[in-house]
C-alpha cells in the first residue's frame, strides 16, 4: 500500500473507531445497570427468580456472542416478520451478553462482603437498604473494579464481532480496505486503533482503582 492510499484510509478508520465507541458506550450504559439487577436477582431470597436468572446466564455465557448477534438480527424476521435495524440488534445482543457477565462479577462482589457487616449495620439502626447502599455497595464497587475493567477491555475487542451482521465498524472497514488494496496494512492499523482504545480503558480503570484505595 502506497502512502497516498494509507493516508486516505485513515479518515474511514476514524469513522470505524467512532462506531466502536458508540457500541461500547451504549453497551456499558445499559449492561452495567442491568448486570446490577441480575446480581440482585441472583442474591435474592426468591428462589424462582434466582433460578430464572441462572438459566439466563447459563444460556448467554454458554453460547458464542457471534451466535447471539445473529439471533438478534435474524430471529425477529423468522418469528414475527420484522426486520430490526442492524445497529439496534447489535446493541441488544451486546447488552444481553455483557449484562450476564457483569451480573456474575457484581454477585461475587456482593457475596464477598462478610455477613458480620450486615449485622453490624442493623445493630447501629440502619435498615437493610441503608446497610446495602452505605456500607456494602462502596466496598463492592472497589472489589469489582479490576474484573469489570477487564470486561470493558474485552468489550472493546468484541465490537469487531458486529461484522457478522454487517454492522459497520473498525474491523469491517479494515476488511474492506484490505481487500480493495490487497494489503494487510489496514489490519495492522485497525489493531493499533483497538490497542489505543483498550489502553485508554485500562488507564481509566487504573485511575479509578487508585482513587478508591481508601476503602482498603
Amino acid at each position: 500500500m502506497n502512502a497516498t492510499a494509507f493516508l486516505s484510509m485513515i479518515p474511514n478508520m476514524l469513522i470505524g473507531c467512532w462506531e466502536v465507541i458508540q457500541i461500547f458506550l451504549l453497551t456499558v450504559l445499559f449492561a452495567v445497570p442491568l448486570g446490577f439487577l441480575v446480581a440482585l436477582g441472583r442474591t435474592s431470597r426468591f428462589k424462582i427468580l434466582g433460578g430464572i436468572i441462572r438459566i439466563y446466564q447459563l444460556i448467554v455465557r454458554g453460547t458464542p456472542l457471534m451466535l447471539q448477534l445473529m439471533f438478534c438480527m435474524y430471529a425477529p424476521s423468522f418469528l414475527f416478520g420484522l426486520t430490526p435495524h442492524r445497529f439496534a440488534a447489535c446493541i441488544i445482543a451486546f447488552v444481553v451478553n455483557y449484562a450476564a457477565y457483569f451480573g456474575e462479577i457484581f454477585r461475587s462482589g456482593i457475596q464477598s462482603i462478610p455477613q458480620g457487616q450486615y449485622e453490624a449495620g442493623k445493630v447501629l439502626g440502619y435498615t437493610k437498604t441503608q446497610v446495602f447502599f452505605h456500607i456494602v455497595l462502596p466496598q463492592v464497587i472497589k472489589r469489582v473494579i479490576p474484573p469489570t475493567g477487564s470486561e470493558f477491555m474485552v468489550l472493546v475487542k468484541d465490537t469487531a464481532l458486529a461484522q457478522i451482521i454487517a454492522q459497520p465498524q473498525l474491523f469491517d472497514i479494515a476488511i474492506k480496505t484490505a481487500a480493495k488494496n490487497v494489503s494487510i496494512t489496514p489490519y495492522i492499523a485497525a489493531g493499533i486503533f483497538y490497542l489505543i482504545m483498550s489502553a485508554v480503558v485500562e488507564f481509566a480503570f487504573k485511575k479509578l482503582e487508585s482513587k478508591l484505595d481508601y476503602y482498603r
